[in-house]
């Protein structure tokens, strides 16, 4: 075997859970009373990332699991305000049509 075949690595896309399977994991864990192991075998998951959600989940309680497609308060402001310029705009075209369909003959 060759060295360039040597150093060839797979490169395996991370996978990623929603805070919805999250919590349901770690609800299987706490309420059903099943073990870190015996749970993280049954999801098909590594024991340490289940044991990584537990925590997250015990810290910050409705708040863990932010999760990357939620907007933040930043872009939820910027389009709310983008909104409201969008509805003023469309008042302002209403009237608009209003006032050039009265001067048709």
């Amino acid at each position: 075997m060759n060295r360039e075949a040597r150093r060839t690595k797979v490169v395996v896309p991370r996978k990623s859970y929603s805070a919805e399977y999250k919590q349901e994991a770690v609800r299987l864990v706490e309420e059903q009373g099943i073990s870190l192991a015996q749970a993280a075998r049954d999801l098909g998951i590594n024991q340490n990332l289940l044991c990584m959600w537990r925590k997250q989940s015990l810290a910050q309680g409705k708040k863990a699991f932010p999760g990357h497609g939620n907007p933040t308060e930043a872009e939820l402001s910027k389009l709310r305000k983008e909104n409201e310029l969008l509805r003023r705009e469309r008042e302002i075209l209403k009237k608009a049509v209003g006032i050039f369909s009265q001067h048709l003959p």
